[in-house]
């Protein structure tokens, strides 16, 4: 079993930053996709980003490229998202996840409890 606890959010204001933290414990990184889904007030859960642990590889959705940084310490167990321009549209839970192949809602083995950030204008 896996434990996801995110932290780091808060309330800001547009052209702030934030970074975001996912400590993992109760199994290693090895072959795990990790990242973060983002889910706004009526709306559905989205991919925010997500990295590899072989290959470090990165993606991000279109909305937050060139912003948000996701990155990882494998000595420590944890994930981050570097969060820079906030802006009020990026007002949602931040989910930390984990899964085994494909990083899709679907196919997310584990959550994290999730943690506000809150952009105002």
């Amino acid at each position: 079993q896996v434990q996801l606890v995110e932290s780091g959010g808060g309330l800001v204001q547009a052209g702030d930053s934030l970074r975001l933290s996912c400590a993992a414990s109760g199994r290693t990184f090895s072959s795990y996709t990790m990242g973060w889904f983002r889910q706004a007030p009526g709306k559905e859960r989205e991919f925010v980003a997500a990295i590899l642990w072989i290959s470090r590889f990165t993606w991000y959705a279109d909305s937050v490229k060139g912003r948000f940084t996701i990155s990882r310490d494998n000595a420590k167990d944890t994930m981050y998202l570097q969060m820079n321009d906030l802006k009020p549209e990026d007002t949602a839970v931040y989910y930390c996840a984990q899964s085994i192949g494909r990083f899709t809602i679907e196919t997310v083995a584990y959550w994290g409890q999730g943690t506000q950030v809150t952009v105002s204008s």
